[in-house]
């Protein structure tokens, strides 16, 4: 196994170049054409590098699909790929990144958006090393960055997996210090609930009304107390939901007549998560129905769901995975290997057959104002990604 040299300050503005691009779910474009840049400065023949157009295809709009760049080599040996997405969270959106120590964080009150652009940063850094190092005799490879993860994993969801070609290994640079080997990921599923209740003057004649906010109310209260809400234990089995989203209202002095709420149900057993789902329904539907105005006329309750992503779990001896053990090795990591409790592009890769082994890239506090890089862990993902696709086809 060959590890290229990483030019570790050439690495950390490569983060920081692109961790400063706005490029929020569904205006990635900035991120991708830079990424494009970057590489064929290297060398990169453009027509290498494709879209599969899977914006047309995912559930909002967006600026470009998932950018998949083929690198140059021989036909033997097996075809690697490395994979990132380009998108970060709100939050992000105007991260202004500087160097800290051995930490990277946002100067301004904003997320960094580590999450994911160290990840893509790892990726570009160990492409580039390749390209730079001259040698086509090296096995294929193919990279992927991909779009809309953090709304759904709507990219990985909706990729054309025709513009892969047959891959043979594949790992995901996403999440956590480097030395985590995810080896599977928890399923997801969203809800949408419309509350329609009766309105009323809130002073003149309450009486006449049927509060679609008390509807809301209630069943949240009732989940709760009921143990559907939160890290969910029934009997053996176990999941969690959370309801994230409540709108509605526009006055003091009218009854509430329209409440929506989105919320989400997640556990490793896709039967059990469908339980909370009918559980949540049940609980809006029956609130709904015994929320009454004097009349005695309740409330409606609009429900509807879709599954983000199933769970998968990778085998034991699968070659990825045993691939990135033998890589943290290398470079004096103790990898461990966890399955985790949140959505990955890997779920949907695995669904188009894709067994993809996530690969932690420095990311710490991600989601929050107060999200870090931790370098040295950024920078070995870097050479961690040289490793992976840096094999000589003799080796």
């Amino acid at each position: 196994m060959k590890e290229f040299e990483v030019d570790e300050k050439e690495a950390l503005q490569r983060y920081l170049d692109l961790t400063a691009i706005k490029g929020g779910s569904g205006n990635e474009r900035d991120v991708a054409d830079r990424i494009v840049s970057m590489l064929t400065d290297a060398g990169l023949d453009p027509s290498m590098v494709t879209f599969d157009s899977a914006e047309t295809r995912t559930r909002i709009s967006g600026n470009c699909g998932n950018l998949i760049v083929r690198l140059p080599g021989s036909d033997s040996g097996p075809r690697t790929m490395l994979s990132a997405h380009m998108d970060t969270v709100p939050i992000c959106i105007g991260s202004d990144p500087v160097v800290d120590g051995d930490k990277v964080v946002s100067q301004v009150n904003t997320g960094l958006g580590a999450d994911d652009r160290s990840g893509c940063a790892a990726i570009l850094t160990a492409a580039i090393e390749r390209l730079r190092s001259g040698h086509m005799d090296l096995p294929p490879a193919v990279l992927l960055f991909t779009v809309q993860e953090e709304i759904g994993l709507e990219g990985a969801r909706h990729l054309d997996v025709s513009k892969l070609g047959a891959v043979d290994r594949a790992f995901n640079f996403d999440g956590g210090a480097v030395e985590q080997v995810t080896t599977g990921a928890i399923g997801g599923q969203r809800m949408e609930i419309k509350l329609t209740g009766i309105p009323a003057h809130a002073g003149a004649a309450p009486q006449n009304g049927a509060s679609a906010i008390v509807m809301a109310a209630k069943a949240i209260a009732n989940l709760e107390s009921g143990g559907w809400l939160g890290r969910i234990e029934k009997g053996d089995k176990a999941g969690t939901a959370n309801v994230g989203v409540i709108q509605g209202g526009e006055a003091t002095n009218v009854v509430t007549p329209e409440v929506t709420l989105r919320a989400e149900a997640r556990s490793h057993d896709a039967t059990f998560r469908a339980e909370i789902v009918a559980e949540i329904r049940s609980a809006f539907e029956v609130a709904a129905e015994n929320v009454k105005n004097i009349h005695g006329n309740g409330g409606k309750c609009e429900f509807s769901s879709r599954v983000d992503y199933e769970a998968f779990c990778l085998p034991e001896d699968d070659p990825s995975v045993i691939a990135l053990e033998q890589a943290l090795v290398a470079i004096g990591r103790a990898p461990f290997r966890r399955v985790a409790g949140g959505g990955l592009d890997a779920n949907w890769l695995n669904v188009h057959g894709i067994a993809a082994v996530t690969v932690g890239c420095g990311q710490m506090n991600i989601h929050t104002a107060d999200e870090q890089l931790d370098i040295p862990d950024y920078l070995a993902a870097c050479r961690i990604a040289t490793i992976l696709i840096g094999q000589d086809a003799t080796s």
